[in-house]
C-alpha cells in the first residue's frame, strides 16, 4: 500500500501515547484520520492538536468491547470519509497481574482482560474488514501486540499470552486476505514512553468500578522475585522511544507491506531462543512425505515468504 494521500484511517486508542503517534503519521502521509477511543476529554485534546496543523480528523467515544457501538461507530465514520481503508487496532490494556499458580486471581479481571485485549481487536477485524474489502480500493489492518507476545517476561501471563494471541490471529487474517489487496500486519513494539498504564487504570474502573491492584512481583519456589534489578548506570527513562517514533515505523510498514512490524533489535536474540527451543522440541523421527501433500499450510505457509528484511529505521522527529 504505496500510496496513503487521501485515504482514511480508524484508529482505536488513538487519542493517547502510540494510538495517538500512529495517528500523527497517518495524517503526514496525507490520510483522513479517525480517533477512536473511550476517553472524550482525550479525544478533544488529540483534535484540537490535528486542526492546529490542518489535518483532517473526526472524533468518535467508543470502547472497544461494546459491539454494537462499534458498529455505530464505523457507520459514522464511513459518514464523516466515505471509504475506510486502514484499521488500527490499537486499544488494549495492561494491569499488574498476581501468578497464576497462586489461585487469587479475580476472574473479573481475567475476562475483562481477555474483553478489550483480545475481542476488542476481533471487533474491529470483523466490523471493519469487510467494509475494507467491499470497495475494492485495497487496504490495511494493523493490530498491536507487543514485543511480549513473542518473548514473554515474567509477571504478566494474561497480557503476554493475548498479544500473542493477537500475533496468531493476524497471520490468520492475512491467509484469508491473500489476493485480495488488502494486507495485515501485527506490530509488536517494545518500550515506549506512554499513558498505558492511567488508561489501563481509567478502563479498568470504569468496567469493573475499581482501582487497579498492586504489582507484587512474580516469585520462585523459595519465595525470592524473579525479576532483574536495574543496573545502578542505567537511566531506563532514557531507553524507552517515543511513541511518534513508533507511529512512523507502522506507517512504514503498512507502506512496506510487511506481516509484522517489530521495534527494537535487542530482543531478537530471545526470539530466536524461544525458536530454537521449540525446534529443539520436535522428535527426532523419520518423516512422512505425505504429511506436506495433506497439511502443506503447517509445512509452507506462503504467508511467511512476504515478509521481506527490514532495514534499520532512522527517526526524525516531526511536529
Amino acid at each position: 500500500m504505496d500510496n496513503l494521500q487521501g485515504k482514511t484511517a480508524f484508529i482505536t486508542g488513538g487519542a493517547s501515547g502510540m494510538g495517538l503517534g500512529i495517528a500523527k503519521a497517518c495524517a503526514r502521509e496525507g490520510m483522513n484520520v479517525v480517533i477512536a477511543d473511550f476517553r472524550q476529554r482525550a479525544i478533544d485534546e488529540a483534535l484540537e492538536l490535528f486542526r492546529s496543523q490542518g489535518w483532517p480528523v473526526h472524533g468518535i467515544c467508543l470502547d472497544v468491547t461494546d459491539r454494537e457501538a462499534y458498529v455505530r461507530a464505523a457507520d459514522e465514520a464511513e459518514a464523516v470519509f466515505g471509504k475506510l481503508h486502514v484499521l488500527v487496532n490499537n486499544a488494549g490494556i495492561s494491569t499488574f497481574e498476581p501468578q497464576i499458580t497462586k489461585g487469587v486471581y479475580d476472574w473479573k479481571d481475567i475476562d475483562f482482560d481477555i474483553d478489550v485485549n483480545y475481542k476488542g481487536v476481533l471487533n474491529g477485524i470483523v466490523i471493519i474488514t469487510p467494509r475494507i474489502l467491499k470497495h475494492g480500493g485495497g487496504g490495511y489492518v494493523v493490530s498491536t501486540a507487543s514485543m511480549s507476545g513473542l518473548v514473554p517476561v515474567p509477571g504478566f501471563p494474561m497480557y503476554d499470552s493475548l498479544k500473542m494471541a493477537v500475533i496468531t490471529l493476524m497471520e490468520e487474517l492475512a491467509i484469508e486476505l491473500q489476493g485480495t489487496g488488502v494486507g495485515a500486519a501485527a506490530f509488536c513494539p517494545g518500550p515506549y514512553s506512554t499513558n498505558l498504564g492511567k488508561t489501563s487504570g481509567e478502563l479498568r474502573q470504569k468496567h469493573l468500578g475499581v482501582e487497579p491492584p498492586k504489582f507484587e512481583p512474580p516469585r520462585d519456589k523459595d519465595g525470592k522475585p524473579i525479576r532483574f534489578e536495574m543496573p545502578k548506570d542505567i537511566d531506563f527513562s532514557k531507553m524507552t522511544r517515543e511513541a511518534d517514533e513508533a507511529g512512523e515505523r507502522v506507517v512504514r510498514g503498512i507502506k512496506r507491506g510487511d506481516l509484522y512490524i517489530l521495534t527494537h533489535a535487542e530482543f531478537k536474540e530471545g526470539w530466536v531462543a524461544r525458536s530454537e527451543a521449540i525446534a529443539r522440541a520436535f522428535p527426532d523421527e523419520p518423516i512422512n512425505p505425505d504429511f506436506k501433500r495433506v497439511f502443506p499450510m503447517n509445512v509452507n505457509n506462503p504467508i511467511f515468504t512476504t515478509q521481506k528484511p527490514v532495514p534499520a529505521f532512522e527517526y526524525v522527529k516531526k511536529n
